[in-house]
């Protein structure tokens, strides 16, 4: 361990699910000093992040739902390391969010999915101006990043792919920012997939899924009981070739986020995907 200061940590919708379980990754990590809770919930204003999160003890950090403040008062501890927002909220307040964490000098780590391809591009535009480094993370499961570079390896042998996402039904966004980059990483490979052999007709719309690049489909579930789930399914004459992660627990996420945080310090412009700084 070295001298240095922890680094300042904010987390932005620390309400939510995944905001408590960060809550109690970055309070249990000697290397980091939770410095706000913000989330804009009215019946969790003022109450301990560290109860709320289910910690035996008070972290003495009270939600609330002042971000700027928050961001400029972490920003003018200049005794400090920079400090480091970890945003999971809802995919209509998350451009802002990230925006005014980059303006006032805050680097952001983004598990919020959601962001249409134009608003990453402005984000990665603004935080190169800033010199500021930004992680948007569609998945931090380092088995999901296992499960799309198999994925990426199997599609050189099969022309033919499907992928299933299942989520809970509080999720906002469909199909999954993870379903999303899995198939923009298969699209890589440089070919197309799922030739047409007969010409479909859908009796109900969206049956065959969502089209992504290079003719993936996508199909999204969402039920009660699920937390995060894909499938990769790869078909050929005779045989299935089937991938899948399950999420069982939102704490194997922890150590994907505990590494963002620490890493993205050390960039200076915004990076997409956890297998980027692994």
């Amino acid at each position: 361990m070295t001298n240095q200061a922890p680094i300042p940590v904010i987390v932005n919708g620390a309400a939510g699910k995944m905001g408590r379980e960060v809550i109690k990754a970055v309070s249990q990590a000697p290397d980091l000093n939770l410095m706000g809770a913000i989330d804009t919930s009215p019946e969790h204003q003022g109450k301990d992040a560290g109860e709320l999160a289910g910690l035996t003890e008070p972290l003495e950090v009270p939600i609330t739902n002042q971000l700027e403040p928050m961001l400029g008062y972490v920003a003018g501890e200049r005794q400090l390391p920079p400090g480091v927002i970890v945003d999971f909220t809802h995919p209509n307040s998350v451009y802002d969010n990230i925006r005014s964490a980059i303006a006032y000098g805050i680097r952001p780590v983004v598990g919020t999915t959601g962001l249409s391809p134009e608003q990453i591009q402005n984000l990665a535009d603004f935080a190169e101006k800033a010199s500021t480094g930004c992680l948007i993370i569609p998945n931090f499961s380092i088995g999901m990043v296992l499960l799309q570079q198999a994925a990426v390896t199997a599609s050189q042998y099969f022309d033919h792919v499907e992928i299933i996402e299942l989520h809970h039904n509080q999720k906002a966004d469909a199909p999954s920012g993870t379903a999303i980059q899995t198939a923009q990483l298969l699209a890589e490979v440089g070919k197309t997939f799922n030739p047409t052999l007969v010409e479909e007709t859908e009796k109900l719309a969206g049956a065959r899924g969502s089209l992504a690049e290079e003719g993936i489909r996508i199909h999204s579930v969402r039920l009660p009981g699920l937390i995060a789930h894909q499938e990769v399914i790869f078909g050929a004459p005779g045989q299935i070739y089937t991938l899948r992660h399950d999420t069982s627990d939102r704490s194997c996420y922890m150590p994907g986020v505990l590494l963002a945080i620490r890493k993205v310090l050390q960039l200076k412009s915004l990076v997409y995907g956890l297998e980027k700084i692994l």
